[in-house]
């Protein structure tokens, strides 16, 4: 059941929006529908982890990482820490917990969660996921912990994802699909990632006016990238 974990008012001022928007939210608010009838599907949780403390001028920021070009699915892919239940966890918010603390080195300690959101199905991979907003009262060190999981992990400011300089949508032409995307923190955003992250900076009232008339193809728009990628490596070791 999506809504609040914590009561509104043990809830920071900059995100009781968002953990009060979460009452009673149906999935397709993030473009992605229930499982369909007799679907076998697994469950999983995503970690959506915000935070302020720490974070220098540039205000609140949320936790993302960069999935290892070696993967079996989703490789290459920027993602919210998470994965798949496993026995020994006792709710989607123990699932989002143990995975973030495995693949990012998060301390669970500093972590509060603070509402869950309606279960999301990912048809490529089967996965009923629940995404787990939370908190980061204390932050701590976080890394790739598996390089053949993870690649890099980045604290992306709030501000830099509203910023409509970096938000457009890209599209599948062959699959008749099209959907948000984000540039920022030297990430490329797009997928399931970047449709709940369009979808939270709604709630949260943080969105921003951009052009939704941009829409770019997803191979070119990734290769321009990651062009630009290489350039600014190629800069700062030149």
């Amino acid at each position: 059941m999506a809504g609040p974990l914590v009561g509104l008012d043990e809830v920071p001022d900059w995100l009781r929006p968002l953990v009060a928007g979460s009452t009673g939210l149906d999935s397709s608010v993030f473009t992605r529908l229930r499982p369909p009838a007799g679907a076998s599907t697994r469950p999983a949780a995503v970690l959506v982890l915000l935070g302020d403390e720490g974070a220098g001028s540039h205000g609140p920021d949320v936790l993302l990482q960069l999935r290892a070009d070696t993967l079996g699915s989703h490789a290459g892919q920027v993602s919210f820490p998470g994965g798949g239940a496993e026995a020994g966890d006792e709710s989607p918010v123990a699932t989002a917990l143990r995975e973030a603390q495995e693949e990012t080195g998060v301390d669970p300690a500093g972590v509060e969660p603070l509402a869950a959101l309606p279960e999301l199905y990912v048809p490529v991979s089967g996965f009923a996921v629940t995404p787990v907003l939370a908190h980061w009262h204390r932050s701590s060190p976080v890394h790739a912990v598996d390089p053949a999981e993870t690649a890099a992990v980045a604290r992306v400011p709030i501000a830099d994802l509203v910023d409509p300089a970096n938000r457009f949508q890209v599209r599948l032409a062959a699959r008749g699909w099209r959907g948000p995307a984000f540039e920022a923190g030297g990430l490329f955003v797009w997928g399931f990632t970047a449709g709940l992250l369009a979808g939270l900076l709604r709630l949260g009232g943080w969105e921003r006016e951009w052009d939704r008339e941009d829409v770019r193809e997803l191979d070119v728009a990734l290769a321009a990238h990651e062009a630009r990628v290489r350039a600014v490596r190629d800069e700062e070791s030149g």
